[in-house]
Order: C-alpha cells, then sequence, then structure tokens
C-alpha cells in the first residue's frame, strides 16, 4: 500500500507548508493550521478516527475522545456503535441497499441533481458489497496469522479504501478519497491504528464472479511510534513496517455464504515472511455508495476488467523466446544443410558408369626425407622455441631417405623395431607428426589422367573398429561418407559388394565384427585386418599405404593379407601404388613384394626391386646369403649390424617411369636438404553433406544401442532403485523447520548424485575416442557432427532420462510441491544440470585427463567435492569468508540446489511449527533465507546461469574436440 499524496497538484508548494502543519494519515494541508482527512479520520491533523456517524458526515463525523485521539480504546462500545446499515472498524462500510442514499440525502446531498458524466442513467444510490469497486469502495478485514497471533494475542484489523474513479463518487468531498487508482489503508491490533500505508497506479483485475484483484505500485507505510507493533511491546516493527515499499496486490476470492471473502494483502517483504499470500485476510465485508447507473454501465474506464487467466511472467516469457530462437536456428541449420546436401547431389550423375570412380595411377616419389624430435619430450614447446631447425641434441629418426614407388608395384619397408618404418610412412601419408620434418615428397601421374590431389589410404597398425556393427554396415558406414555425395546409395552398395568380394570377405558379411576381448568376440584378427583395409579401399584410394598389415597374425591369415595387397596393386583396371611396413615377413610373404626399403638407424641400406635382387646386391658387398635361408632374415640381420656402413645402391630403373614433364602434386618441391620444413598437404575433407553425416553416423549410434542395452538399462535400474531409496529416505516430508531442511536435502542429494554419476560418461569417451580419432583423420566426418550426435545418443539416454526416472520417483515419494508446474520447473532445472554436468565432465575426459582415466576422475571427483561445498547446504552462503565467497558463483550445483528450493517455496509452502510454545506460521522463504542464504526472486536468474554454463561448457568440448582430440603421431 504504497504513498500517495491526496493532492498530486500540490506536492510542491505542500513541502513548505508541512513545516507548519504535519497531516497524518496521508491527509492534504489546506492552510498553515488544518488538514483536508481521508474518509474515517479527522481533527486537525487526521490523526483522530471517527466515532459512528456515516462515510457522507465528512469533516462533521464525531471524533473519538479529541483531535488527538488515535484509538477506540478509550471509548465504550456503545459510544462509537455503527449506524444500522453500517459496519467495519470507523464503520465506513455500507452494508444495506438503501443505507447509502438515505445517508446521503440526511448529509444534504441533492439526490435529484444529475452528474453531467451519467447523463440518462440512474443515478440512484445504492451499496454494493461485492469485491469488485466502480468507483470507490471500504472494505474491513480480521487479520489472521498464527506466528502474528503468538506475539500480538489481541484481534488485528485491516481497514482499505480502494479508489478507482474519484469522478464516479457521491461523497461530498471526493478529495479525500484520494486520486483515480490509489489504495489507503490502516492496520487496527485491539482497535489501535498501529500503521497507515498508500499506494498509485493502481489497476483491477475482475472475474466472472466478481472477485476482484488490485495491482498497485509505490507501496510506502507509515508506522505510528510508541504503538504495540511500533515499539511500545514485545517486538518493534518500525523499521520493517517503514520500508516496505514496491509493489502491492490485493486479491480477493468470490463472497461466501455468509456474505464474506477471505482476501490477501501481498508484497514481497510479507510474502517473504508470511508466504506466497502475504498477509492474509478473512471475514472481509466491502461497501460501496455508488449510483446504480454507473453499476449498470460496468464502472469507469480505469477497471481493467478480464477473464480470469493469469498472464506470463517475465522469466516465462524469456524462457519461451529462447527455446523458439534455438527452434528456430535448428529449422535454419536443417534447411541449410538439405540445400547444400540438394546442391552436391546434382553435381554428378553416376560414379561407377562415367569412370569417376577408376583410382590408382600415382606414383610415390620421396627424396631426403628427414624427421627428428627432442630428446627431452614436450615437443610442442620445442617447435615454438627452436624453429626449423635441427641441433645436435635432437634425435634424428629418418635421415634423408629417398626412394619410389610406381603404380602397380607393392613395396615392402624393412627393419628391426626403431629403424624408422613407420614414421617413414606416416610422413608419406601426410599425418600430424610433433616433430619436424624435411624433405620432399611427390605424387606424380599419368598425363593422361584428370589433374588432381591424390587420394590417400592409410590403415593404421591396430584395428580399430565399431566391434557392434556388421562387416557390411561398417563398410557400407565408410562409403556413405567417404564417397562424394551425388554417388547413390545403390553405387555405394555396389560398391562395398565389390570391396568385400575383393577381400573375400563374404562368409563373414554379417557378422559382427567384435573386438579383441573375450567378452565381445567376432571375426577373426585377420579378417579384422582386411575389413581395416576394406574401410580405405571404398573410398578408391589412389595411394594405399598400410602400418603392419600381418602384425599379430598367424602365418595363414598374414599370407591372405598380403595376398589381397598384392592383388590390388596389380589390378590391371586401376593398378595402384601399395605401402606396408612389414617386421619379420616369412620367405613366402617376401616373394610377394616387388620392391623393398630396408631401413637401419634412420637410414636406408638398400632401395630397389625385391625377390632376390637384395640377396644379390648384398653378395657383391662382401655379406652373402646362406643357401635357403630366408633372405628378409638375411636383410634383418644385416641391419641389426652396428653401424650400417654399406653404401646405398643405384635407383632401379626395372618398372616403368612417367617422364619429367608428368603433372604431379607437390608437397615440397625444393626441400631437399635439411633444414628445408616439409610442407602438408590440406587437411582432407570429408566427402558427406554435413546432413549426410548427422544420418549416418545417428544411424550408427541407434544399432550401437540397440545391440548393446546393457549400460542403458543399467543406467535405469540403478536410477529407479536409487529413486525409491531416497524417496523412502524422505518419505513424506512435514511442513517444520525440520521437515523443511529435509526437503533442501533431498534437493541436495540428487543434485550430487547427479554430479557423480555424471563419472558414467568416462567408459563411453574413453570407448569411443580411439574410434573418433581414426575416422576423423580419415575424414569420414567433421567434429561437430559427432559432438552432436554424442548429445543425442549419450547425454539423453544415459544421462537426462534416469535423472528423469530418479527425479519424479523422488518428487512424489518425499512429498515435494503437489502441482504440476512446480514439478515441471523442478524437472527442467534437474534436466539443466544434468547436460551441464555431461559437458563439464566431458572437457576433463576430452583435455589432457583423457589417457588417464584415472586422473579424469579423480579431476572429477575433486571438482564434485567442490560443488558440494559451495552449494550451500553444508555451509551457509553468506557466513563463507570474503576471500573465498567468490568461489560460489562458479559453482552449478548452487545455482542448481537454489532453483529447486526456491520452486517448493513458490508452491506457497508454509512452515509451521511451535518454537519455545510460540506458533510459527511463516514462509518457507524466510526460512530458506535464514537457513541457507537462497533469495527467494532468483529461479529464472538461476536457469538462465545453467543455460550459461552449458553454453559455456559446450564451447569448451567443441574447442577441445576441434583443437586437441585429433590424430599426433
Amino acid at each position: 500500500m504504497s504513498g500517495v499524496v491526496w493532492v498530486i497538484a500540490g506536492l510542491v508548494s505542500a513541502s513548505s507548508v508541512r513545516a507548519q502543519v504535519t497531516c497524518e494519515n496521508y491527509g492534504s494541508p489546506v492552510n498553515s493550521s488544518a488538514c483536508a482527512c481521508p474518509p474515517g479520520f479527522g481533527g486537525t491533523t487526521c490523526s483522530a478516527p471517527a466515532c459512528g456517524g456515516n462515510i457522507f458526515q465528512a469533516a462533521q463525523r464525531p471524533l473519538v475522545s479529541g483531535a488527538s485521539a488515535t484509538s477506540f480504546g478509550n471509548v465504550s462500545s456503545s459510544a462509537c456503535a455503527c449506524s444500522t446499515g453500517w459496519t467495519g472498524t470507523g464503520c465506513n462500510v455500507c452494508q444495506g441497499s438503501t443505507v447509502c442514499q438515505s445517508a446521503f440525502n440526511a448529509a444534504g446531498g441533492n439526490s435529484t441533481a444529475i452528474d453531467p458524466l451519467q447523463d440518462g442513467l440512474n443515478n440512484t444510490l445504492t451499496c454494493n458489497t461485492v469485491p469488485r469497486v466502480y468507483a470507490a469502495g471500504e472494505m474491513s478485514c480480521t487479520v489472521i496469522n498464527p506466528t502474528l497471533q503468538g506475539v500480538f494475542p489481541l484481534s488485528s484489523d485491516l481497514t482499505i479504501l480502494r479508489t478507482l474513479n474519484t469522478s464516479l463518487t457521491p461523497e461530498p468531498n471526493s478529495t479525500s478519497f484520494g486520486p483515480s487508482g490509489s489504495v489507503y489503508a490502516q492496520l487496527w491490533y485491539d482497535g489501535v491504528e498501529q500503521f497507515y500505508c498508500t499506494a498509485g497506479g493502481c489497476s483491477q483485475s475482475v472475474l466472472k464472479s466478481s472477485s476482484a484483484t488490485w495491482s498497485c505500485s509505490g507501496l510506502e507505510c507509515t508506522c505510528r511510534r510508541g504503538t504495540a507493533f511500533c515499539g511500545g511491546g514485545s517486538l518493534n516493527l518500525t523499521d520493517t513496517i517503514n520500508g516496505l515499499d514496491g509493489n502491492l496486490t490485493i486479491s480477493c476470492d468470490p463472497l461466501s455464504a455468509s456474505g464474506t471473502a477471505s482476501c490477501s494483502f501481498q508484497q514481497s517483504v510479507l510474502q517473504s515472511l508470511f508466504g506466497s499470500l502475504g498477509l492474509s485476510l478473512s471475514g472481509c465485508t466491502f461497501g460501496e455508495c455508488v449510483r446504480q447507473g454507473v453499476i449498470d454501465s460496468g464502472g469507469g474506464t480505469s477497471s481493467s476488467t478480464g477473464g480470469g487467466g493469469d498472464t506470463l511472467s517475465g522469466g516465462v516469457i524469456a524462457g519461451l523466446a529462447v527455446v523458439g530462437v534455438f527452434i528456430a536456428l535448428a529449422l535454419l541449420g536443417f534447411l541449410t544443410g538439405w540445400w547444400s546436401r540438394r546442391k552436391q547431389r546434382r553435381v554428378g550423375a553416376s560414379y561407377l558408369a562415367d569412370g569417376k570412380g577408376q583410382h590408382g595411377g600415382f606414383a610415390v616419389a620421396w627424396s631426403g626425407v628427414s624427421y627428428a624430435v627432442p630428446r627431452a619430450y614436450g615437443s610442442k614447446r620445442w617447435r615454438r622455441t627452436r624453429g626449423s631447425r635441427v641441433s645436435g641434441d635432437d634425435k634424428i629418426i629418418l635421415d634423408g631417405i629417398s626412394g619410389r614407388v610406381e603404380p602397380g608395384q607393392l613395396l615392402g619397408i624393412l627393419g628391426p623395431s626403431g629403424a624408422g618404418k613407420t614414421t617413414l610412412i606416416e610422413v608419406l601419408a601426410n599425418k600430424n607428426k610433433t616433430g619436424y620434418t624435411s624433405g620432399s615428397v611427390r605424387f606424380p601421374s599419368d598425363p593422361s589422367r584428370e589433374r588432381r590431389t591424390p587420394r590417400i589410404g592409410f590403415v593404421p597398425q591396430q584395428d580399430v573398429l565399431p566391434a557392434m556393427l556388421t562387416v557390411n554396415e561398417a563398410l557400407l558406414f565408410a562409403a556413405r561418407l567417404r564417397l562424394p555425395e551425388y554417388v547413390t546409395d545403390a553405387e555405394k552398395r555396389q560398391r562395398v559388394d565389390d570391396v568385400i568380394e575383393q577381400l573375400s570377405l563374404n562368409h563373414v558379411r554379417d557378422s559382427r565384427i567384435g573386438g579383441r576381448t573375450s567378452l565381445a568376440r567376432g571375426i577373426s584378427g585377420g579378417e579384422m585386418r582386411r575389413v581395416s583395409i576394406g574401410l580405405e579401399l571404398v573410398s578408391s584410394p589412389d595411394v594405399l599405404i598400410l602400418d603392419e598389415p600381418t602384425s599379430g597374425l598367424d602365418s595363414v591369415s598374414a599370407a591372405k593379407v598380403v595376398s589381397v595387397l598384392h592383388a590390388l596393386a596389380h589390378d590391371a583396371d586401376n593398378p595402384t601404388a601399395v605401402i606396408a611396413t612389414i617386421h619379420q615377413p616369412s620367405s613366402q610373404i617376401y616373394r610377394v613384394f616387388d620392391r623393398i626399403v630396408l631401413l637401419a638407424g634412420g637410414r636406408a641400406l638398400y632401395e630397389g626391386s625385391g625377390g632376390y635382387a637384395p640377396a644379390e646386391y648384398f653378395a657383391a658387398q662382401g655379406s652373402p646369403c646362406a643357401p635357403g635361408y630366408n633372405i628378409a632374415d638375411h636383410l634383418l640381420d644385416l641391419a641389426h649390424m652396428p653401424p650400417p656402413a654399406l653404401p646405398l645402391p643405384q635407383q632401379q630403373q626395372d618398372s616403368p617411369s612417367f617422364d619429367k614433364e608428368s603433372r604431379a602434386v607437390v608437397i615440397d618441391p625444393t626441400a631437399n636438404e635439411r633444414g628445408g620444413a616439409l610442407k602438408k598437404l590440406a587437411s582432407p575433407m570429408s566427402a558427406a553433406a554435413f546432413l549426410t553425416q548427422l544420418e549416418v553416423l545417428a544411424g550408427r549410434e541407434w544399432k550401437v544401442l540397440r545391440r548393446d542395452r546393457t549400460f542403458f538399462l543399467a543406467h535405469i535400474v540403478i536410477s529407479a532403485l536409487l529413486g525409491v531409496f531416497v524417496g523412502g529416505l524422505y518419505w513424506n516430508t512435514n511442513d517444520t523447520i525440520a521437515g523443511f531442511q529435509s526437503r533442501v536435502g533431498s534437493l541436495f542429494f540428487l543434485g550430487s548424485l547427479i554430479a557423480f554419476s555424471s563419472l558414467s560418461a568416462l567408459h563411453n569417451v574413453l570407448a569411443t575416442r580411439p574410434l573418433f580419432v581414426r575416422e576423423r583423420s580419415n575424414a569420414y566426418y567433421s567434429p561437430t557432427a559427432w559432438l552432436l550426435v554424442r548429445l543425442l545418443f549419450d547425454v539423453i539416454p544415459l544421462r537426462v532420462i534416469p535423472t528423469i526416472l530418479v527425479a519424479t520417483i523422488t518428487y512424489w515419494m518425499a512429498g515435494l510441491a503437489p502441482h504440476a508446474a512446480n514439478f515441471f520447473k523442478y524437472l527442467l532445472i534437474l534436466v539443466l544440470y544434468t547436460i551441464c554436468m555431461a559437458l563439464f565432465v566431458s572437457n576433463f575426459l576430452l583435455g589432457s585427463a583423457i589417457s588417464d582415466g584415472g586422473l579424469a576422475i579423480l579431476l572429477s571427483a575433486i571438482t564434485g567435492l567442490y560443488q558440494m561445498t559451495f552449494a550451500g547446504f553444508f555451509v551457509h552462503l553468506n557466513s563463507i569468508p570474503q576471500v573465498l565467497r567468490w568461489l560460489q558463483w562458479m559453482c552449478p550445483l548452487k545455482y542448481t540446489l537454489e532453483a529447486l528450493s526456491v520452486n517448493e517455496v513458490d508452491s506457497g509452502l508454509q512452515i509451521k511449527d511451535v518454537l519455545q510454545g510460540v506458533p510459527v506460521d511463516v514462509s518457507a522463504s524466510l526460512i530458506m533465507h535464514l537457513l541457507f542464504g537462497f533469495d527467494a526472486n532468483n529461479y529464472y536468474r538461476d536457469v538462465l546461469v545453467l543455460f550459461a554454463f552449458i553454453a559455456g561448457f559446450g564451447a569448451g568440448v567443441v574447442a577441445v574436440v576441434w583443437i586437441w582430440v585429433r590424430e599426433t603421431r
């Protein structure tokens, strides 16, 4: 009930008058010694309440015990008894249909006068006794609150004058009612006025039942010093009452059968003390003297009548706006992706029929290739500080290696462990190396072929394959992502069938690949190796490079793999240069290689034709091979001789080569000496459109989720059991202070459970990271597409759904706020926090700690304990030392617990308890603030902060995946 000075036009001049006379009860000075008083008060300063009479007598009404009296306490009840038809404290509330007209006539009113604004309408005065106001209405209520009654046991009453339109009221001194759209109220305790309030800018909302809600602004209140409420009793409320400000809402229900109604006097401070309804008022009576014509015409234009639906709050509107923006962006992204894919699919007609599926035809020539790493680990720092020069402190892995392989040839690179075999092929395959590389690598091509960048296929030593897919599904997955978008799905399937036939995998076509562990056995090791080769073949590579293709295989499986490579290299239609490192081949396998490179200590001992040519060369150098001895073993024996001092052979010319003028894709045509940095080919881009990447990735994840339900079912079962456990632990909490603490405890338990259960993401991240790194290095898809699919198939089924399950069970078993709106707001917070924690943990798991799962768990557990400490449950937030208090703003659990607690309080939760014999009936928001330091108005702020955390952690995950999680060799 905010303060409104009764004559607005005289505000400036009134300041000088107040120096001479001070008007109480918000009266307005008329001269240096008198005030114009509001209805029900009189005297020089408007401090004396009227005694009996009626509202039309205005200043002529008898007052209580002189002008300075402020109560009815010193007057007998019969002396100030209300006239017939009038009731309420101060006798301002009419109750009969004819009492208004009678009092109006008795006061000298002209009943035949016609108000110009009401021309043609019924001017008979009547008494309006419903909560709705047409002009200016009085109401009188009893204040009922157990806590207030425990301190002030006598009767408390509240009188309120609501003025909607002063031009329509028949009271003679209309200015005493205040301006239109104002409220004026007094609280009486045992007949003594304790404080008075006023507010302005009021609007009225009316339902069809004539119940009314008044919304005002600019509330101000004044406490009468020395009264029971304001220093004269056991509790001094002066500062609290004088500090009431802001918005005011007076809401009244329809009339009951007894002719009274229940109302609420709502202001932020009162709501924090006594609940969302503020001061609860009961037995309210209403009386308004108004012309019948005003009622018939619906009242003044200042009234805001409505159908009774609540308007959306600003927070809800903001939330809907954010959701709308996300939906709009998603639709825009989908349409953009669809249009881009459509354009790509219209580029070509047929991939296989017009020859675009041809591959091969590229030679590989390298010259002076060297590679060095610092002896002290820390290559990134070394590269920043050392520049592009190799010093004597560096470890030389390759030292001036040169060689060449033509299309249609199978080159084998031999050497002992540590000779540099893998490093050499990684340089040739344009892999990201941490050390310093120099030299030149060329890819000469046949002049008759289309000029383009060669497609290089690389098969690593270890098979990293999707265990839950079949051989056909894995190859089709690669074909759909690595073949151009304009290739039809039927052609991609045909390409997969050709590769399966070429690799002799028809017998395991529909078998799951499985893993090398006993729990997920699938196809054999040799078949896995051929599947790894097939994943590269489906993209029709021009050069195929393999690292130890026979590693870990028996002699029969190894022979099959090498025979497949020989057949690929010698394909009559698409001759391909194939390069493979080989550790210790059998004589049968050795004879398959067309060319051989023998490495030892980073240098090439031999580079030339295969077969018996190396034995003949080394025999001429004084190191003949014993009769019947495996030539490969003889070469490895020579490579183990320290130091290798045999001269290098001349470049062999026993295979066709292209002339010097042939076109070639050059990595670095000039760096033929150490010190010239090896330039990199541009990183390959996925051939599939982004929308296709999402579709294919989602299809694979859906197959994996359907076939491996163990992890998902474990989350569901554990969540259900934990929900029953927590619900039973906090079963049907009551409304006492201890019960409220238990409510917040259950919410804190859920938040802590989500924080620690998010560590289960470790399994999925560690399991999928190697496959992601391999597929990313081979340009299957973009990291963004992978992240979106992971969000869909990891966060939703393994994080969000279990959270909803455990939260729902706990909510209803613990007896939390029994309203649908509160329940869904509760779920919203927990889902946001779940996503937030999943992204938060992923930053650790995908970042530097990914290589060490134990360190990732340790860091995540420590951050979980940090969140529990600063969430506000164990330590009151306002009692934390200033030097550490700022840490709470970086704690997502703090905002989660606060939002969940505020959601409980917003349901109208009242704390009903007894403390030292005094009944307590106060708002839970007051107890919440006292116990935990939470603010009752922070729900939507906390929602926005959680969205901000999600955005920040999401950006961190994107940055980590794009920058950090990549193949580095």
